[in-house]
């Protein structure tokens, strides 16, 4: 499997619920794993990579803790915020993958995929600071727009990894110039 394609199946595994006596048959914290896996698959040359590994942990651990349907319950029963603040570092690992390879993809000439990237990225830290207007501006009536925008830019960003797997860009720089040298 390529490096990307286990960065958008992870994330498939922690977008997608399917809920039993509370607890998510499809557990986030494995999504992360392949996740992080994913990432450390990718060039070590990449910008930010210990970045990512930290983040895509960070958020594995925290889906570790909120898999459990009690501790959500709390969550959400002492402030719904704080349900948007434990989603943090996944809005964070995303906005930062898609800003890296954003950079990569334009490095190498890969116009499109850099402005969808790009676009995706922008969209990331917009769901991010939705809740802010929400829960902190009392916008209630935002509350399923944000969910539903939320939603809508994971699968952009899963379409797109699965999408850009196989480009030259998503391997080491050494190997990306020796693959376009030998496909010319």
């Amino acid at each position: 499997m390529k490096p990307l394609q286990s960065v958008a199946m992870g994330l498939v595994i922690v977008v997608l619920s399917a809920r039993f006596g509370g607890y998510d048959a499809l557990a986030d914290p494995v999504g992360w794993l392949l996740v992080y896996l994913g990432v450390r698959a990718l060039p070590a040359d990449l910008d930010r990579r210990s970045t990512l590994l930290g983040l895509a942990a960070l958020a594995g651990v925290v889906a570790s803790v909120v898999w459990f349907p009690v501790v959500t319950a709390d969550l959400y029963d002492a402030d719904a915020s704080l349900g948007w603040a434990a989603n943090l570092p996944q809005l964070a690992f995303s906005a930062l993958l898609c800003h890296v390879l954003a950079a990569r993809a334009a490095a190498a000439g890969d116009g499109r995929a850099a402005r969808w990237l790009g676009i995706t990225r922008s969209a990331t830290i917009v769901v991010a600071l939705l809740p802010v207007l929400v829960f902190g501006g009392g916008l209630v009536s935002f509350e399923l727009t944000s969910y539903l925008a939320a939603g809508l830019v994971a699968l952009t960003l899963i379409w797109l990894l699965f999408s850009y797997a196989g480009r030259t860009w998503t391997g080491p720089v050494g190997q990306t110039a020796a693959r376009e040298a030998s496909a010319s």
